[in-house]
């Protein structure tokens, strides 16, 4: 549980604003239900479930934009409705639902969020003088007031969001091609396999590795070899389909994951690439080959024996002359279509 939460932000964010909404509100949804205050008692009892209701969902499904977009939903409308019933009393919830709100959602939403609240207390105030604010200057007052709390929760909220993505993105990405790394190619095999064992859904993959990559680098410097590199990843890049995921795992050798696709496929896929590099890769010393080995993910296999699979292809490919693709056959139990 606790790794999930170190490795979730989001879902940590949700769990964390989940106990505090529950132990801060069921003390005041009790207190106004015992007074008679049913209007508002019931408004935080639905927040309370609400929020129950929501972190389960989160830890059940992975899926955290869903219950953060609705617990931002739910709160806004809560506060509102309290804060319109209780007057000024009610107002000082407003403040932790900005913070609430920034954290759940983007920041967009939650400005959008926000202004819709004030908007509602505002106008209801000035429809039925006296029922939120005492007087005009208490409200504006208060505006400036979640003026100020909203842009500085904002620049933080920003700053924190753009912040963890870039270091979600140098965690996964090959800080040279751009490709990602060998971190996240486990990962993604992890789930191609898990895929396949669930949905039926089918995967190859082309264990990729440049030729005499070693001759570029010892005659012309790391920086020509690094060009090169560079060059050949927007080279599949270019000619591989969106859904496909390039990774690169060792110095010259990568890794490129096709999903929904066969064994006819996979081999006219390896086919393109290598004549694409063959074309148009160029390095100081002349045109840059590619040697390609493939397989498609067997029923029941785990990803490490396919990545082999793939890898002693690739090795097949390079002891027979380089530049070309040798595919592994599917096996006989493979051949009929997965329901």
């Amino acid at each position: 549980m606790f790794k999930r939460l170190r490795n979730d932000f989001q879902l940590s964010i949700i769990t964390l604003m989940g106990i505090i909404g529950v132990l801060g509100i069921t003390p005041y949804a009790a207190y106004r239900l015992l007074h008679g205050n049913l209007l508002v008692g019931i408004a935080d009892c639905v927040i309370v479930l609400s929020t129950l209701a929501a972190v389960i969902y989160a830890w059940r499904t992975g899926d955290t934009e869903k219950p953060g977009l609705y617990l931002a939903a739910v709160f806004s409308v809560g506060a509102t409705l309290i804060a319109i019933n209780l007057g000024v009393n009610g107002l000082f919830w407003i403040y932790p639902l900005i913070l609430f709100n920034f954290f759940m959602v983007s920041p967009g939403k939650a400005i959008a969020a926000t202004l819709l609240v004030l908007a509602s207390l505002v106008g209801h105030a000035l429809w039925v003088p006296g029922s939120v604010f005492d007087s005009h200057y208490q409200m504006v007052s208060f505006l400036v007031t979640n003026a100020m709390a909203g842009v500085l929760t904002f620049i933080f909220a920003y700053r924190t969001r753009t912040q963890r993505e870039q270091l979600q993105l140098l965690a996964i990405q090959d800080p040279l091609t751009g490709a990602r790394n060998r971190r996240a190619m486990n990962e993604e095999l992890k789930i191609a396999v898990s895929s396949k064992r669930r949905h039926g859904r089918s995967y190859g993959v082309l264990a990729m590795d440049l030729d005499h990559f070693k001759l570029v680098n010892d005659r012309y410097g790391h920086q020509a070899g690094d060009q090169v590199l560079i060059d050949y990843v927007k080279l599949i890049r270019n000619c591989s389909r969106q859904e496909d995921r390039l990774f690169r795992f060792g110095g010259e050798e990568f890794l490129l994951l096709l999903p929904d696709t066969d064994t006819l496929g996979l081999e006219a896929a390896a086919q393109n690439l290598l004549e694409t590099v063959r074309d148009n890769l160029r390095g100081p010393g002349g045109p840059v080959t590619v040697s390609i080995g493939g397989a498609m993910l067997r029923s029941g296999e785990p990803w490490g024996q396919w990545l082999q699979r793939a890898d002693q292809c690739l090795y097949r490919a390079k002891s027979e002359g380089r530049n070309r693709t040798i595919i592994d056959r599917p096996a006989v139990n493979d051949l009929a279509p997965s329901h």
